[in-house]
């Protein structure tokens, strides 16, 4: 995707993140109705009626194109591969939405042959927008849901970029809600001498405008979760691998399109040795 194409689909989808915001906004801190899916996870009203808004704008935007959405699956399955297409999560960080906690995200990527390449993320709660706006190309704004932006640029939008990272003295964010010892063995491996707790794919945003180096994820996650901040860091300047130092990969319908334990890392991955235990 050149960057001509990235900006008209960033400039399409701006309107359609802000509805989800507001929609969002509208449910936050208002004694929801929680629901369990099979899985146990909880969602919400909120969940719904803002993947509703964004399949919508990606009809109109992106007709034909397909759309795997979080919800959208577990109501009807999950559909076949295919080389280009749309992981949407419509609020990443459920739970801590359900909290009361202003970290969850709205989270738009497209993939082609296995690839993020091209990725929204915004935080309606905390007005921080992100995008990719063509190879090599990441950029952050200030973003209040209530605003009359129609196009990105209303926006006063900063190229952003990561950090060379200090192994003396290494940043590490790590999930709010899933900090697994397999993750504590990992960062025990290394120089850190700080780490930030935060829920959703709001991490990646960290990363990729040089706040932290590293952030390692045990555990299962779905590509949803991951796709959208996957493609922010890259063209910001990092890297998702898994453990073993592969490329993090998408589109895998064989294994439902849940992704291993992986690491983004703010710059080349920093490995040491193997994979954690």
């Amino acid at each position: 995707m050149d960057a001509k194409e990235a900006k008209a689909l960033a400039d399409g989808l701006l309107s359609v993140v802000l509805a989800a915001g507001r929609l969002e906004m509208s449910h936050f801190g208002a004694g929801l109705t929680v629901e369990r899916k099979a899985d146990q996870s909880p969602v919400t009203m909120a969940d719904r009626q803002a993947e509703e808004i964004i399949l919508a704008g990606l009809e109109r935007l992106a007709p034909g194109v397909p759309v795997i959405a979080e919800e959208s699956v577990t109501s009807t399955g999950l559909p076949a591969a295919a080389t280009r297409f749309f992981l949407v999560d419509p609020l990443d960080g459920t739970k801590g939405f359900i909290a009361g906690r202003p970290e969850f995200t709205i989270n738009i990527a497209l993939i082609e042959d296995t690839e993020p390449i091209f990725g929204m993320l915004y935080a309606p709660a905390l007005a921080d927008f992100y995008a990719t706006l063509g190879p090599g190309l990441a950029v952050n704004g200030r973003l209040e849901p209530s605003c009359g932006a129609s196009s990105l640029a209303d926006i006063a939008l900063a190229t952003i970029n990561t950090r060379t990272p200090d192994r003396q003295a290494l940043v590490a964010v790590t999930s709010q809600a899933h900090l697994h010892p397999s993750t504590q063995a990992f960062l025990d491996r290394y120089r850190v001498i700080r780490r930030t707790a935060l829920s959703s794919s709001l991490k990646f945003g960290w990363l990729a405008k040089g706040a932290a180096d590293l952030y390692p994820r045990t555990g299962a996650t779905s590509e949803w979760d991951t796709a959208a901040g996957h493609a922010l860091l890259a063209a910001a300047g990092g890297t998702v691998t898994t453990m073993a130092g592969a490329p993090l990969s998408y589109g895998k319908a064989a294994a439902k399109f849940i992704n291993p334990s992986f690491v983004a890392w703010g710059r080349a991955s920093l490995a040491q040795g193997g994979a954690p235990a």
